[in-house]
């Protein structure tokens, strides 16, 4: 039977009895010093010997925060209840092997094994244990630029460290972004970067997915970008309406400064500050959005006022009765002076008829067949083809010729007719 020793007092001969006795009775710790990632799980690798003719009854692993010879234990066989996160997964023969699982920084320290037999004395505690070790991930950053703030197009490496490994080759990592897996390896490149580039980082074993590091978040800076301008209600109104124009952009930091701007003509105007801006006409407008990495414009939005038209239609309906009351003013006028023109026109054209009644002639032929040439009897009845002749003289003496010519001619009849008279007055010539 071999007995712990716990307060005695050893002699020479009682260690030499000891030595004889314990012999068969042994723990053996294969990893005096283990490391784990907070969150992981470790294995404590045991194996335990005791005399052939007697069998183990109980196992137990306890802390050397507590006493490890009575407890209390981390792990007890004898004992329903047992903390959940420590499992035995040896056996009651020759291994004694335990198994942690989510490890905390409070496992840190020594873990031993104690186990017992049939045997009332036959009680075994190998006090040597093992060294447990918690460390957690950790995330190293190296900037190129050696700055503190990350800009859009600069390259960043992130590697992610082991405690326990001194060089990093003996663990596996998988990085996170956003809680969601991207790539595998100790060190992620980050190039060229970009406002999609922004987020949490994480690394873990990749063994051990909820051996996780600390939050890494990268908050990549940039210019203003997506500058846009908004019209509320619409880009047309009536005059004297309200139209509010709303400029927004993306920007990391936030926009700083908004500048409205108006197009005229050529000329270019600050008419304005902040996101909003309220115009009071029409023309033409954009927004500029500026952080101190840089500044955006918008693209132009023309607004357009529209007129009164009850003012409009009241001046149309004006210039419409002002350009008829001219109109018949001017043909009243025009009408008048056209009737006294003819007024004062008129003897004179009475002396003109009397000059050409004296200067002109008129003369009927009648034309007889030749049946009728001798007869003139009814020629009152019949109807006459006449031909009018009209003789101009201009002296005296063509006219006494003329008549002259035509004396003879006694069927022939001279009449003259004043062409301006409104009844016509036939003069006959003998």
């Amino acid at each position: 039977m071999c007995v712990e020793g716990r307060n005695l007092t050893w002699t020479p001969m009682l260690l030499f009895l000891s030595s004889a006795l314990c012999s068969q009775w042994e723990v053996n710790y294969h990893q005096q010093h283990i490391c784990a990632v907070k969150d992981s799980s470790v294995v404590i690798p045991c194996s335990f010997y005791y005399p052939d003719n007697q069998r183990v009854q109980s196992t137990a692993w306890g802390h050397e925060k507590y006493d490890i010879f009575n407890g209390p234990f981390n792990f007890d066989s004898e004992l329903n209840e047992t903390k959940k996160r420590f499992q035995y997964i040896g056996d009651t023969n020759h291994n004694c092997s335990l198994k942690i699982n989510q490890v905390e920084h409070n496992d840190t320290g020594k873990h031993t094994f104690r186990f017992t037999t049939n045997d009332k004395e036959g009680k075994w505690t190998g006090k040597d244990g093992s060294t447990l070790k918690v460390v957690d991930l950790s995330i190293s950053v190296t900037k190129p630029n050696g700055n503190r703030t990350i800009k859009e197009g600069d390259s960043v490496n992130l590697t992610c460290r082991n405690g326990c490994d001194g060089d990093n080759l003996l663990s596996a990592f998988t990085w996170f972004k956003n809680g969601e897996p991207i790539t595998e390896g100790p060190t992620l490149y980050l190039s060229n970067m970009s406002s999609t580039n922004s987020g949490n980082y994480t690394c873990s074993l990749k063994r051990h997915t909820a051996a996780s590091s600390g939050v890494i978040h990268i908050d990549v800076e940039y210019s203003p970008k997506n500058t846009s301008v908004s019209v509320r209600p619409s880009m047309e109104a009536d005059a004297g309406s309200n139209i509010t124009l709303t400029c927004s952009s993306r920007a990391n930091p936030p926009v700083e400064n908004y500048t409205w701007v108006k197009i005229d003509d050529g000329d270019i105007m600050d008419v304005g500050k902040g996101p909003v801006f309220f115009p009071g006409d029409g023309g033409q407008y954009l927004c500029s959005a500026s952080n101190k990495h840089g500044s955006q414009n918008s693209s132009v939005v023309t607004i357009k006022m529209k007129q009164d038209w009850t003012f409009t239609k009241d001046v149309l309906i004006i210039a419409i009765l002002a350009a008829v009351s001219v109109l018949l003013i001017v043909t009243i006028v025009f009408a008048v002076r056209r009737l006294n023109r003819k007024r004062t026109r008129a003897p004179e054209r009475s002396e003109e008829c009397e000059e050409d009644i004296q200067n002109s002639v008129y003369a009927n032929y009648p034309v007889f067949d030749n049946n009728q040439s001798q007869e003139r009897i009814g020629c009152e009845e019949q109807t006459l083809e006449l031909i009018y002749t009209t003789v101009d003289f201009h002296t005296e003496r063509k006219m006494e010729q003329q008549v002259a010519s035509h004396n003879d001619d006694e069927g022939v009849v001279y009449s003259t007719v004043c062409r301006k008279l409104l009844n016509p007055t036939y003069v006959e010539t003998p």
